[in-house]
């Protein structure tokens, strides 16, 4: 896990080393053990590292084969790189180091741009071609790790983070419209390439790009999730679709152990997160480190499940951490979390994630996560109406878009008030091959898009905030490629997630699996009252706001009048969904 950046020239002028070191610079916290740069005319590359696999020095990076003529920076992890470096190895590669990044290296030398196809983990990569002058992009198929692109005629810069390019000067940073319209309909998801500033985007998960030596360029989309079963399948029973599963997510799980140093587990209480304890103990990892947050309660809403993640850290007999977070100090860590955002993002979750990182980062640098399981395998509300549903693509809308199009002409200055963007792009991929069932549409969509938008994204920026890696097993592309092919009335039966559950109760006891569907709750984030209130009051009356003149002046009344009855349909306040964006954008010096 680490930070990359670079600049590339398509002019035949050197690149900016001052500009990479800058870049560098600002993403300390993505790699404190080690920084370097690489200078090669017109291309300069630069990485911060964070020590995970083959701690010596012979896998820092920027990492070079004179003899191969190439070099690359990496950000991520490749689990399977002892088996892709073996199969290298008897193809004739020498190697000098023990790492993953020098298996990716020589893996595109053999394979060349097939080489992603053969990588099982999460990665945004960047190779130069000296030779021949060629740049290639590559980043994973679900987009667990970010790439920022900020291109202006002959000039490609990159970096693991936005605000690492907002550092340079000249970026356009005029709002998008159309990810204004994403991030206020769809809970703050902006689809790649788009992000909230225009002269930012960010590379699509599953792309490789390349580069010509004049800048111009093409995308290879190399992989796809169908959804879409075989005509004739194979018959299982559930039991034996819940064996399946078990088998399958243990492969998962025993892959993300890959490291040179101790593992942990970000546990909830909730049946993902402890089903990787359980299976993390399965293959014999004791004094396993787990953690847990919880924060006050607030509007009569509970603000922690502790009693949850107590229960499996007994029964596993695990080293347990409990973060309680009173009130006066989570208003205090608002700022900080904010500004470890490479894009706004309205789930309360992101505190969560960035104070319980905060204390996990104190005993280990890695850690499992749970991200993924309910979209992959259907645990929200609004999967099960679906399949029945006549209007697949309005039925979606309605459940999960925070308001409809003539409620956003009343928010935003009429500058932005355009077409309907997201719900077009909802059609558009609803029309897609490879997902025929409505809710299989549904759980594509949000495994490919919605998920690396919002909660990956979320746990990347948080957990690298403080140097530490995050890993989701259930985002291993094997293994969402095989729930894919599990009917979706096993996944959204009951309260969803049926066949998962079906498949945990072999690991972990039934009072997690059948308590009632649990959120990483911050109510003070919700019921918005107090120091909060004048928090977010402050912010949208500023004169940087009124100036930015973004939102309408009603609408801002309307909902500092009575902030508690503007809710979204998936449990947002609206309040503070149009704050954040503000205080983004301050934070980032956007004004």
């Amino acid at each position: 896990m680490c930070g990359i950046c670079g600049e590339i020239r398509f002019d035949n002028s050197p690149a900016s080393l001052s500009t990479v070191e800058q870049m560098t610079k600002n993403m300390a916290q993505r790699g404190p053990d080690a920084m370097g740069i690489l200078m090669q005319g017109r291309v300069c590359l630069g990485h911060r590292r964070l020590k995970i696999i083959d701690l010596s020095d012979q896998s820092r990076q920027p990492l070079s084969d004179p003899f191969l003529g190439l070099d690359v920076v990496f950000n991520g992890c490749i689990y399977n790189y002892k088996e892709l470096k073996l199969e290298l190895q008897n193809k004739g590669y020498r190697f000098f180091s023990q790492g993953d990044t020098e298996v990716i290296l020589k893996a595109y030398h053999a394979w060349g741009k097939d080489f992603v196809n053969r990588l099982n983990g999460m990665f945004a990569v960047v190779i130069h071609e000296r030779d021949s002058g060629k740049i290639i992009l590559a980043r994973d198929r679900l987009g667990i790790k970010p790439m920022y692109l900020d291109e202006r005629g002959k000039v490609l810069r990159f970096a693991s983070s936005l605000p690492a390019l907002l550092k340079n000067e000249g970026v356009d940073t005029n709002i998008n419209p159309v990810a204004l319209h994403h991030y206020l309909h769809w809970h703050a998801v902006v689809p790649a390439p788009h992000t909230i500033l225009k002269g930012i985007s960010k590379l699509p998960p599953a792309t490789l790009r390349e580069y010509k030596p004049d800048g111009s360029f093409k995308d290879i989309l190399y992989w796809q999730l169908n959804m879409n079963h075989p005509k004739h399948p194979e018959v299982f029973s559930e039991k034996e679709w819940a064996d399946l599963l078990l088998d399958e997510l243990r492969k998962a799980v025993k892959r993300r152990m890959v490291a040179d140093v101790p593992v942990g587990v970000l546990l909830s209480g909730g049946v993902d997160s402890s089903l990787l304890v359980g299976l993390l103990s399965e293959e014999g990892q004791g004094g396993l480190n787990t953690f847990s947050v919880g924060f006050e309660a607030a509007g009569g809403e509970k603000g922690d499940e502790f009693v949850y993640s107590d229960i499996i850290a007994d029964h596993f007999n695990t080293k347990h951490h409990k973060i309680f977070v009173p009130s006066d100090d989570l208003l205090q860590t608002i700022p900080g979390t904010i500004s470890a955002m490479s894009e706004p993002m309205v789930s309360y979750d992101n505190v969560g994630f960035f104070l319980l990182s905060q204390e996990v980062a104190k005993h280990v640098k890695v850690v499992q996560s749970g991200q993924g399981a309910d979209e992959v395998f259907g645990g929200y509300h609004w999967y099960h109406p679906m399949t029945s549903s006549k209007d697949p693509l309005q039925d979606y809308c309605t459940a999960f878009f925070d308001r409809d199009q003539e409620e956003y002409n009343q928010v935003v200055h009429d500058d932005y008030v355009q077409e309907n963007f997201s719900r077009k792009f909802i059609e558009n991929h609803f029309q897609k091959q490879g997902a025929d069932n409505p809710v299989d549409k549904a759980l594509r969509l949000d495994t490919t898009i919605m998920l690396t938008d919002d909660p990956v994204k979320r746990v990347d920026n948080m957990t690298m905030a403080w140097s530490l890696e995050a890993r989701v097993p259930f985002l291993d592309h094997e293994f969402v490629e095989f729930a894919g092919t599990i009917p979706a009335e096993l996944k959204v039966r009951g309260e969803g997630k049926w066949i998962l559950k079906e498949a945990a109760r072999q690991v972990i006891p039934d009072s997690i699996i059948d308590r009632p569907k649990g959120y990483f709750p911050v109510p003070a984030l919700k019921h918005i009252e107090g120091p909060y209130l004048e928090l977010v009051r402050e912010t949208l009356t500023s004169s940087v706001a009124k100036r930015r003149n973004l939102f309408k002046e009603d609408y801002i009344n309307l909902l500092l009048d009575a902030p508690k009855e503007h809710i979204t349909p998936l449990r947002g306040s609206k309040l503070w969904q149009i704050a954040l964006l503000e205080m983004w954008l301050q934070t980032q010096g956007v004004l």
